[in-house]
């Protein structure tokens, strides 16, 4: 009687182990499609922060960070760039592996002037977030108005999007580097949306525009665009700049990512 129970319990365990095993299985399925990618797919990434180049840093509130920092044009775009990075590594490192090109550059700053040097921007229209296709080029609309050849203007919101003139470049990076994403930040605006840029005085409203392009190790441009937030005009301390808002940029674009990942 005691072997008839004995085996009697080891089919009942047995039928439960394959039960969660089926459960587990049917949850995997389910977990699959365009929902957002586990910490543990996200780990498996390593993601490359290229920061944006001197020239690429427009700003028409300079001369107020510049009243309140004592920082010149220099130095203020340097902290800039510099901070954005940083709040980019913080908001990424806790979901993959990060390698930030300003961390060390002297061990980085021949790669990144390579970068710079293959590197080219196209002006095209910001993509729709919604339903993510890469942008491209417009061609130039040519009409022939009173005998004369004019270019139609486009009003669709455009941005600054990062084009690799090297196909071995992303390959060499990710070699070196070990790295599967690569973040191109593109362009820095800080805009003054009414009134004089500089006038103190101004009670303006002001946004913060991001252009950036992500990269996967085969070139493949998954995602681009602009991510935006507005700075109270009062608000001219670069620590504050940095710490509030430029997050609020790595926010957005961090989730983008994510979503790029998980259609990929």
């Amino acid at each position: 009687m005691g072997r008839i129970y004995f085996n009697y319990a080891i089919a009942c365990v047995l039928c439960l182990l394959f039960s969660v095993f089926q459960l587990k299985g049917q949850d995997k399925t389910i977990s699959s499609g365009n929902k957002p990618v586990s910490k543990e797919a996200l780990s498996k990434h390593k993601i490359m922060l290229i920061p944006f180049e001197n020239r690429m840093y427009l700003s028409e509130i300079d001369f107020m960070i510049n009243k309140e920092s004592k920082l010149n044009a220099k130095q203020i775009k340097a902290v800039m760039r510099d901070g954005l990075n940083e709040q980019f590594y913080k908001k990424l490192k806790s979901k993959m592996p990060v390698v930030d090109l300003l961390e060390d550059t002297v061990k980085t700053g021949k790669d990144l002037e390579n970068i710079y040097r293959y590197l080219s921007y196209q002006y095209v229209k910001v993509p729709d977030q919604g339903n993510y296709k890469p942008p491209v080029k417009d061609k130039e609309e040519k009409t022939i108005a009173n005998g004369q050849l004019t270019v139609e203007s486009n009003s669709d919101a455009r941005f600054m999007n990062a084009k690799l003139m090297n196909a071995t470049l992303v390959p060499y990076l990710g070699g070196k580097y070990k790295t599967d994403l690569f973040l191109f930040i593109n362009e820095l605006d800080i805009k003054s949306l009414n009134g004089m840029p500089g006038d103190l005085n101004s009670s303006s409203s002001r946004k913060i525009v991001l252009h950036y392009t992500i990269y996967t190790l085969d070139a493949r441009e998954i995602n681009s665009g602009t991510a935006e937030v507005s700075l109270p005009n009062n608000i001219n301390a670069p620590p504050k700049i940095i710490n509030s808002y430029f997050s609020q940029l790595a926010d957005i674009v961090a989730s983008r990512i994510e979503k790029a990942l998980a259609v990929k």
